[in-house]
């Protein structure tokens, strides 16, 4: 005997994409987190200083540059001209607005010159906080 039926076919929503969209954006975002981090430990003799404050992890956004003696510049792990720098800094004021925060890690051997064109950079594109990361005098490097 035959069982009558509707003849609607059950429908069902297919989640197999939009969780390879869920896992991919998850691995983008441990990969992105981890060269954030990796950035902060690059070998780099920061400069000791017998003041200063701790930083916070407040909310403002934070553009760190990492500068070599030799006046060489790298933002995020990847080496960038100085003829490019401006145009970084001016696409992370209109993505972060003009309270990004730049972080200069500077060798202690590097020449202030090179640090002083990195500082007018900044203040061209309308960045004015920028800080430098250094070491409390005694505490050398972790």
């Amino acid at each position: 005997m035959r069982i009558p039926s509707s003849g609607r076919r059950r429908l069902g929503i297919n989640l197999t994409p939009m969780i390879d969209v869920v896992f991919q954006l998850i691995i983008f975002f441990l990969v992105s987190s981890q060269m954030a981090q990796q950035e902060q430990h690059l070998p780099l003799p920061l400069p000791e200083a017998d003041s200063g404050s701790a930083l916070s992890d407040e909310t403002l956004p934070r553009l760190t540059i990492n500068l070599q003696e030799d006046g060489s510049l790298s933002i995020g792990g990847r080496d960038v001209t100085a003829d490019r720098l401006e145009e970084l800094l001016t696409e992370a004021v209109s993505v972060k607005g003009s309270d990004v925060e730049v972080r200069i890690r500077a060798s202690r051997r590097t020449p202030y010159r090179h640090a002083q064109e990195l500082m007018l950079a900044c203040s061209r594109v309308g960045i004015w906080n920028v800080t430098y990361a250094v070491h409390r005098r005694g505490e050398g490097e972790r």
